[in-house]
């Protein structure tokens, strides 16, 4: 375990003195396991507090102020080590983490004198390796749209979709649930819909159903882009007359 070094802890009721950290690896956007020794340095048991961290920059300015959060309990004068996971900030690169003790919605502990351990940390690409898209027999992705998906997940996205082209045959029309996904623009952080034909790194699977199509909605804090310029060229069949 890396040893924080010596540090000033202020007097009072709530106190933390840091003694030492683990951390694997990390990549972007993914979930890292970490594990940090400290010690209740106030007069006043933790009850309420959380174990958390930030994401920073070289200046120290915030890139993801709210990491996850985990229940952390001492009585005053007792060490602890916690276990826990934090999740890559996004994209890869050099950033400081920071970490912390809050009360929610009330205080972190830094705010009130405590020290805050900042780290540098490497954080590196996302490993794709497993990522799989989940096409009809009948799609075409072109060489510059696979580019962009493994690019995304390097990036550290766990779920990448795009645009839908379609051919429509007899139709007239392409049914109206694809009518969000007509390509055009670019990367849409506010994507209101599901993935469509989407890429994904395990354990995520399609949840979701578009126009008959697998699709993934957005759940838990996976991170996940839409992006236009991924265009999927699929061919709708005529529907036959019943």
């Amino acid at each position: 375990m890396e040893a924080v070094g010596d540090h000033p802890v202020p007097a009072g009721p709530l106190a933390v003195r840091w003694l030492g950290y683990e951390l694997e690896p990390p990549q972007a956007g993914a979930l890292t396991s970490a594990r940090v020794a400290l010690e209740n340095a106030g007069t006043a048991p933790w009850r309420d507090l959380k174990l958390s961290y930030h994401w920073l920059d070289d200046r120290g300015n915030p890139i993801v102020w709210d990491g996850l959060r985990y229940e952390v309990a001492a009585a005053p004068g007792v060490r602890v080590e916690q276990d826990f996971e934090l999740r890559g900030p996004i994209p890869p690169g050099r950033y400081r983490l920071a970490f912390d003790l809050v009360d929610e919605h009330r205080f972190w502990l830094a705010e009130l004198g405590n020290f805050a351990p900042e780290v540098d940390v490497e954080v590196g690409a996302r490993d794709a390796s497993a990522a799989r898209a989940f096409l009809p027999n009948d799609a075409e992705l072109d060489a510059d749209s696979q580019e962009r998906v493994r690019a995304a997940h390097s990036e550290g996205y766990a779920a990448v979709g795009g645009s839908v082209e379609w051919t429509a045959g007899r139709l007239r029309r392409a049914p109206a649930e694809l009518e969000p996904y007509t390509p055009g623009g670019g990367r849409n952080p506010a994507f209101a819909h599901p993935l469509v034909c989407p890429s994904l790194i395990p354990p995520l699977e399609p949840n979701a159903e578009v126009a008959g199509l697998p699709a993934w909605h957005p759940e838990g804090d996976e991170p996940w882009v839409y992006d236009a310029r991924i265009r999927l060229r699929l061919k709708l069949r005529s529907r036959k007359p019943t």
